[in-house]
């Protein structure tokens, strides 16, 4: 690891703080000592960017006399690892403890308490849902899944296809603002990194070299709903008391509901089966380490009204999709350079059907994106700081019936009669370098990314970056950046047609410049954080419905000139002995003037206001009462059946979770949308009302 001379400081104590790695000693640039953990259920680390291994740390037992010592905790992300104290860069993290208690039916649901998250689900559980970040659009944001990229270039509508459970889960960071040096195209506004992995014991009392677990959990409610999982996992050591050699998770689940809607013909519209499978595994050895991950999600949902226009009126459309993810890391030394290559592959097919069951009325979209990636990022260190460089070469491919360039030979399709004749290949190099001056109060990171895409015949193109932390204090930490970006449109922005939809197959990629100010207060009791920002977006990438045309008018994809946003976003936390509370607000405005009777899609429908309020209390010694109340009030329009515009209106919206928790089994009861609010919060499709659930989780 490394660090600097002037970051070896004497090393304190703690009694009532953990060792994560949002934790107050990770604030103070100091070696701590550790025995009891407290969390809080939502805060900024100072993190350069997203991290791609797994920081975490069970609590220690109160009856353990023992002190553990602790380095500061590497993170990286930004295209060389640097030091929570060091680093530059915000970013939001959820715990595993967070992820635990929270009153919420999937991941997609989670996100939504992070403030600078814009959640808007087409279906619950999961099924499908658009995330975004600081009012840019799904498609401008990367997923990754363990630090790799596992956005499908098709549509951004299903790359929340995760293989993991929320059991698997060991934190998600979220980065705000473009990231182009760090993950290449794909990041215009911003990454969410998804951490799974092995637990990471090196802290707890071990006697034997092996040791395995196996959890399993099951809950049911509402709507028909049902969900089971397990998890097993095998860990073995060097010796008794020593750093983990290999380790391997099986993980699987089973989740279905009969939906909350129903169509005009009075069948179900909403209902939901989907099933998942992930496999992880990790091995550690002299100056090697590899870890290794397989995964496997398989769905069908109705989709409701989800692509329905004034148009066309389908209110029973259903969509199945399977999504295969697989993936390689290494890590190990070459004199004075750290390698880390990685290698991996990503398929999604996706069923689309315009009627459910009646391909007679509409024939099946038949899709299927195959993406291959090979990247290396490595980094040194010298008398004036660490300096990244590497590379990355990522492969698209799509076959389809609707999307794309004819073939010069169909492809059959799996399981029917039909073939795919439609297709489209594109490949994109990128290749960056940076460079880290740390200074004992002061952080500057600068670099850059050159990108080239083999199907926009575009040149080389540069896109600096560069951000600035300043760390006086203990308490204070100031940071600054600016960053430029750039996203390549997806195929469907390209050449989806179907009822009431054009689309361009000449987009022009997105660009974005955006600048960045904030300051960080934090104490033993107290946290506070407050972030200004301004993006500039070049010939951002929407879809336009001109109402003006009647029922002629169609959604059509296209570049706009400009797009114009600037935001404010605070966050306080407050810790008093096991209780926390939590408040968080932003606010958004984009200024880009269409002509009357325009409507936008995605671009203009942003969160102009949101308020997120969690507060974890304990009852009692081992019960748990968990609550969330959001508000948000969106900006932009929608076309109702009857062709008239409607205002999304705001809503307040409550979940809780009560949990009785012991050391090897849980007991818990959660209540989304508790006020039973009727709202909209994506166009044509309403959402379900209270749901309850309860449920149970089992460790062996």
């Amino acid at each position: 690891m490394y660090k600097p001379l002037f970051n070896k400081r004497r090393i304190l104590v703690f009694r009532q703080f953990g060792n994560k790695g949002w934790s107050l000693f990770s604030c103070l640039g100091r070696e701590v000592v550790c025995s009891v953990l407290s969390v809080s259920t939502l805060t900024y680390a100072s993190a350069d960017s997203v991290s791609t291994e797994p920081v975490t740390a069970d609590s220690v037992s109160t009856k353990t006399a023992r002190e553990l010592m602790l380095d500061e905790v590497s993170v990286t992300g930004s295209r060389a690892p640097l030091t929570k104290s060091q680093a530059a860069r915000m970013v939001t993290v959820l715990e595993r403890s967070d992820i635990q208690q929270a009153p919420v039916q999937s991941l997609n649901d989670l996100l939504k308490l992070a403030i600078g998250i814009d959640v808007r689900q087409r279906s619950p559980i999961g099924a499908q849902t658009d995330i975004s970040i600081r009012g840019g659009t799904q498609e401008q944001i990367i997923i990754l899944l363990n630090g790799i990229n596992i956005c499908d270039p098709q549509t951004a509508h299903n790359t929340m296809d995760l293989p993991c459970d929320l059991a698997d889960i060991q934190r998600i960071e979220v980065l705000e603002g473009p990231a182009a040096r760090i993950y290449g195209t794909s990041s215009l506004v911003g990454a969410v990194n998804i951490v799974t992995g092995y637990r990471d014991t090196r802290y707890e009392v071990r006697d034997t070299r092996n040791e395995q677990r196996f959890d399993v959990h099951t809950e049911g409610g509402s709507y028909g709903y049902f969900h089971s999982g397990f998890k097993y996992s095998r860990t073995s050591y060097l010796a008794p008391r020593t750093s983990i050699k290999s380790t391997n998770t099986l993980s699987a689940s089973y989740t279905r509901s009969d939906g909350y809607s129903r169509c005009k013909a009075g069948t179900l519209n909403s209902d939901y089966s989907g099933a998942k499978a992930f496999y992880q595994g990790h091995y550690n050895s002299d100056g090697l380490s590899l870890n290794w991950h397989f995964g496997l999600t398989d769905k069908g949902w109705g989709s409701s009204t989800a692509y329905a226009s004034p148009k066309w009126r389908a209110d029973d459309q259903y969509e199945h999709t399977t999504k295969l993810t697989a993936a390689l890391q290494g890590s190990f030394q070459q004199g004075a350079v750290s390698l880390h290559p990685s290698v991996y592959w990503n398929q999604h097919q996706d069923r689309y059907e315009g009627y459910r069951g009646r391909a007679d009325l509409m024939p099946y979209n038949y899709n299927r994106t195959d993406v291959c990636g090979l990247q290396l990022n490595s980094y040194f260190d010298w008398s004036l700081g660490r300096t990244a460089f590497g590379a990355e070469m990522r492969n698209e491919n799509l076959v389809s019936t609707n999307l794309g360039e004819p073939l010069t030979r169909p492809h059959s399709i799996h399981g029917t009669d039909r073939d795919y004749i439609l297709g489209l290949n594109r490949t994109n190099l990128s290749a960056y370098a940076e460079h880290n001056v740390l200074l004992s109060h002061l952080t500057v990171s600068a670099g850059f990314v050159v990108v080239k895409n083999t199907w926009a015949d575009m040149n080389p193109t540069v896109y600096p970056g560069i951000d600035i932390s300043l760390h006086p204090n203990n308490h204070w930490k100031f940071h600054a950046s600016y960053n430029t970006s750039l996203r390549m449109p997806s195929f469907t922005e390209m050449y989806y047609k179907v009822q009431g939809y054009a689309a361009d197959p000449h987009l022009k990629p997105e660009e974005m410049r955006a600048v960045e100010m904030g300051a960080t207060f934090h104490s033993s009791l107290f946290t506070l954080h407050s972030t200004i920002w301004h993006h500039q977006g070049h010939n951002m990438i929407d879809w336009i419905m001109d109402t003006r045309q009647g029922d002629n008018a169609v959604w059509q994809s296209m570049n706009h000139t400009r797009l114009n946003s600037i935001g404010l976003e605070t966050t306080a936390t407050l810790n008093i002995q096991r209780s926390t509370l939590n408040i968080s607000y932003s606010y958004i405005d984009q200024k880009k003037d269409l002509e009357p009777g325009l409507v936008s899609q995605y671009a203009l429908e942003y969160l102009r206001h949101k308020l997120v309020a969690t507060a974890r209390i304990p009852l009692a010694s081992h019960l748990t009462l968990d609550l969330n109340l959001r508000w948000q009030d969106r900006a932009g329009q929608y076309t109702d059946f009857d062709g008239s515009i409607c205002d999304y209106e705001p809503f307040w919206l409550a979940d809780a979770r009560l949990s009785w928790q012991q050391p090897t089994y849980e007991f818990y009861l959660k209540a989304n949308n508790l006020l039973n609010t009727s709202y909209r919060d994506y166009g044509l499709v309403p959402q379900p009302g209270r749901w309850l659930i309860g449920g149970i989780s089992v460790t062996l």
